[in-house]
């Protein structure tokens, strides 16, 4: 096939990367992993946390197959009522990140709608590949579900959502609670969600050496994730929700993206499939956007048309 040409960035994004190609390479190798786990946690959280009047609490429940994960929980001091919960999963390629990445997005949440936020730390690849990720995050799900209203959690209105690798994670919970017959989700937002380990699409192709994440990362990503398994038949659903062919049963699910990163073909065809079902699925792709460029890139027009037009989903997903 010859070589395809991506579709250009948005004009202020583009000049963003010039500044972060500094500290966020195009291309993630395998060796890089560990230098990139050693990033620092945003230093303003504690101030964000306590500027919507919550406090933080952590809590140590058995993971999948007996190992331990740890998540943190984010709420009014006190809280006696019952408001919804929003169980968040972070991104990182399933090789870096941690449960105080990208959490920040949902802590207005609590100060708005009396909300609970579950932030879980599930074990990241290669050190823990398949299925423990998504087994981790499920696990965190189910003892979130079981503890809401010791939480403060009304079970009815509990919400996955996560970016990236977390984007893909919560469709994959979302998967094993519709087949499990586990908690009831009043909706599921993947954020440009990593979905599909073949990395075969239009976009994968397109997105070479440029952006924050390209093609090569994705491999990275999935090869930790799921070794020679990687690309074959032996790849389950909720590792790669990409694979799965019935997408009904599904609560109201979200779906942003770039025109300008790997994930592109793969989130468009997700939600299609999901509409395909009968089900309820918004899809936004927004033009010229590289991968994650509403966190890299927050002050540009486009960045902050995207926030607003999540997060007016999400508070329709928390009146409801």
């Amino acid at each position: 096939m010859p070589e395809l040409t991506a579709p250009p960035f948005d004009p202020e994004l583009h000049a963003a990367l010039g500044l972060i190609a500094e500290v966020i390479k195009p291309t993630l190798t395998p060796d890089m992993i560990p230098l990139m786990r050693e990033m620092p946690a945003d230093p303003t959280l504690d101030d964000q946390v306590a500027a919507v009047g919550a406090v933080h609490e952590e809590r140590t429940i058995a993971g999948y197959d007996g190992g331990e994960i740890v998540l943190s929980i984010y709420r009014r001091p006190g809280q006696t009522t019952t408001g919804p919960g929003i169980y968040h999963i972070h991104g990182g390629g399933m090789v870096i990140g941690n449960r105080f990445m990208g959490v920040q997005a949902f802590l207005p949440y609590i100060a708005s709608h009396d909300a609970v936020v579950v932030s879980v730390e599930y074990r990241l690849a290669p050190e823990f590949p398949d299925p423990v990720p998504v087994e981790d995050c499920y696990a965190g799900l189910v003892w979130t579900a079981e503890h809401a209203g010791e939480l403060g959690i009304d079970p009815t209105r509990l919400i996955v959502g996560g970016a990236s690798a977390g984007g893909g994670l919560s469709a994959g919970v979302t998967l094993l609670a519709r087949d499990r017959q586990g908690p009831p989700l009043r909706a599921s937002l993947l954020i440009y969600p990593m979905l599909d380990d073949r990395n075969e699409s239009v976009s994968a192709l397109q997105i070479q050496g440029i952006g924050v994440w390209d093609r090569t990362s994705n491999f990275t990503g999935w090869n930790a994730l799921l070794g020679d398994r990687r690309g074959t038949d032996d790849v389950s659903i909720y590792a790669a929700p990409a694979r799965a062919e019935d997408l009904s049963g599904l609560p109201p699910t979200f779906i942003d993206v770039g025109s300008a990163e790997v994930f592109r073909d793969e989130d468009v065809a997700y939600a299609s499939r999901i509409w395909e079902a009968g089900g309820i699925a918004e899809l936004h792709v927004w033009p010229g956007g590289f991968h994650g460029f509403d966190g890299f890139a927050p002050q540009a027009q486009i960045s902050m048309a995207m926030i607003e037009t999540r997060n007016r989903w999400l508070t329709r997903m928390l009146d409801a």
